[in-house]
């Protein structure tokens, strides 16, 4: 505890700090024709920042800084390792699409390792002030990002749209925050849950944690908060997108985790409900709409926009529920669901990627008989859309498995009602998953298809390689994914 630096604590930021650093450099001085070594110093870079995050977690201590504002305790080292890991592999699927037009690579991947950085900040942020400049650190470089198709007029109104509901989502956060320091005269969440103990039922302070809420709803996508999402990942480059999809979404998730976790665990009778709504609501209608959807990253926009509703029904669980119980395994059912889906919605983009190479198209039509041309394509999209539907025997089942068992285990009318909702979501899921998969392997080839085989990549090809390897290990052996909830449980009771 203290002002005190720790700074082997603080290794895996200084690492990406001196990463991004170093590539701004190289695209400066590099001639054009060398300028790929800018990916190679970032994806280094940031595998390096998780060797420091092993040890830390095998020496098993809490690290403390700052007067408790900033933590690295396990909950934030397996969220760091979530970050790192996504952010190397979406490093991967860029390479080759970056190459392949004339854009400042040593730029995006400056800001790319920005937003790492940031989302290690959210990890760690036991105050709100260092909680939302990691929120903002994620999410300023993603706004350039959307548009880095400076000449494409549907990226650039991608960027227009999430930077305009950006800044409106961030002001909502910020107001929230605002009154939540004027009522308990605290900024780290451990002094305002403590001061926050005798105001539940104030209506300033409930109209605080709403607006809290209603900010990170803008940052999951969770419905009536939505609607710049399908858009965005339109338009935007398809590696930004798997991004936006996975990492700024899990950002997200982690500050609504830790806010109303440890700063609103007196509240639980205000957000609780809340998050009942917005739990269905966004399945519902991320589910509904996926079903009209004939482009396949709009597809897997609204997808996102259902997944993020499943992901909310633990925390909707432990806010009704009134459970210690309740709260410790919605919290790992949580993380894991988080965990499990960043995997397997990065695989789903990769195979986007490699099949728009293929079809020239983003059109499900497109992708009819991908089975024939391109069966190594077909399969690992079959494997990661199976995944996603929550289909054994891969990962997506037990993401599903631990949701509907924090959901059933309260067992009150609220929490029955909820998971009822997620069963009828979970099937329509099924369906609209199931249409791309019949459409690789039973649907004909187009008449005016080319059926000559592209290659992937190898950065790709990698990348791929390393989510299908999670999605059917993780499938085979659930305690894989388990881990990344059980070593977090602790921090529902503090």
């Amino acid at each position: 505890m203290g002002f005190a630096i720790d700074y082997w604590a603080l290794a895996p930021e200084i690492i990406l700090a001196v990463t991004l650093m170093t590539v701004l450099t190289a695209e400066i001085f590099l001639p054009r024709s060398l300028r790929y070594i800018t990916a190679i110093i970032a994806v280094m870079g940031t595998i390096m920042a998780m060797i420091p995050l092993v040890v830390l977690g095998l020496s098993g201590q809490t690290h403390s800084m700052f007067d408790g504002s900033f933590v690295v305790d396990d909950f934030a080292l397996v969220m760091k390792g979530l970050f790192l890991a996504a952010g190397i592999i979406v490093m991967l699927m860029s390479i080759a699409y970056i190459e392949a037009d004339r854009f400042y690579q040593g730029e995006y991947y400056f800001l790319m390792v920005s937003s790492i950085l940031g989302s290690l900040v959210m990890a760690s942020a036991r105050d709100m002030i260092i909680l939302f400049i990691g929120l903002e650190l994620v999410t300023g470089p993603l706004f350039l990002l959307t548009g880095w198709r400076k000449g494409d007029r549907k990226s650039n109104e991608a960027a227009l749209k999430f930077f305009l509901l950006g800044v409106l989502s961030t002001a909502i956060l910020l107001y929230g925050m605002s009154f939540i320091y004027g009522l308990t005269g605290s900024l780290t969440f451990a002094g305002i849950a403590d001061a926050s103990a005798g105001l539940a039922d104030a209506s300033a302070f409930i109209m605080a944690i709403l607006f809290i809420m209603v900010g990170f709803a803008f940052k999951i996508s969770a419905v009536p908060f939505h609607f710049w999402a399908p858009d965005t990942y339109e338009g935007a480059p398809t590696p930004i997108t798997a991004y936006l999809s996975v990492s700024s979404k899990t950002a997200g998730f982690v500050g609504m985790l830790v806010v109303t976790y440890l700063a609103f665990p007196h509240a639980a009778s205000t957000w609780g409900p809340a998050l009942w709504i917005l739990a269905a609501l966004t399945m519902t209608v991320g589910n509904l709409t996926a079903l009209r959807q004939t482009h396949i990253v709009r597809l897997l926009a609204y997808s996102s926009v259902a997944q993020a509703g499943f992901m909310l029904v633990p925390f909707a669980v432990a806010g009704v529920s009134n459970s210690d119980r309740a709260l410790g395994d919605a919290f790992a059912a949580t993380v894991t669901y988080v965990a499990v889906y960043a995997f397997t919605n990065l695989g789903a983009f990769g195979i986007v990627i490699a099949a728009a190479n293929q079809t020239k198209s983003g059109l499900i039509e497109r992708w009819a008989g991908l089975g024939t041309t391109s069966p190594g394509l077909a399969t690992l999209g079959t494997i990661f859309f199976l995944s996603l539907a929550g289909i054994p025997p891969f990962a997506g089942w037990f993401a599903k498995f631990v949701m509907f068992r924090s959901a059933m285990g309260p067992g009150n009318a609220w929490t029955v009602a909820l998971a009822a909702i997620a069963v009828l979501n979970a099937v329509i899921g099924f369906y609209y998953y199931a249409r791309v998969v019949k459409a690789m392997w039973f649907d004909p080839l187009p008449d005016n298809m080319d059926t000559e085989v592209v290659p992937v990549d190898p950065a790709l090809q990698l990348s791929l390689v390393l989510t299908v390897a999670f999605v059917i290990f993780a499938g085979f052996f659930p305690q894989i994914s388990a881990f990344f909830g059980e070593a977090t449980r602790y921090i529902a009771s503090g």
